[in-house]
């Protein structure tokens, strides 16, 4: 069993920047690509950012030059540096990867985190 858990959620002020990260454990045996969605209230979840095993990294266009993804491979671990943070990056972000489980012969395990509220407030 694999398991993403995602931390670094919170209250910032507009211009404001956090970080977050997400945590893959479990009998992983190799993580490919990761990434980050968010979904604000109302609205569908959208995708944010993505970056391949190899650190091949994409973007939506709506966070690009303010959002950055980086990654661990040691840890198992996605982060995503949010900056110039505005009333529209309020959202819970969540986590996805795509998973080998040790012992696993089939395809990656698409797999999410259970999601962290960044809420973007005067």
């Amino acid at each position: 069993q694999v398991q993403l858990v995602e931390s670094g959620g919170g209250l910032v002020q507009p211009g404001g920047s956090l970080r977050l990260s997400c945590a893959a454990s479990g009998s992983i045996f190799s993580i490919n690509a990761m990434g980050w969605y968010r979904q604000a209230p109302g609205k569908q979840r959208e995708w944010v950012a993505r970056i391949t095993r190899s650190g091949s990294i994409n973007y939506a266009a709506s966070v690009t030059g303010r959002f950055t993804i980086s990654r661990d491979n040691a840890k198992n671990t996605v982060y995503l540096q949010m900056n110039s943070l505005s009333f529209e990056d309020t959202a819970v972000y969540y986590c996805n990867a795509d998973i080998k489980p040790r012992q696993w012969v089939g395809s990656d395990l698409n797999c999410w985190g259970q999601g962290t509220q960044v809420t973007v407030s005067s």
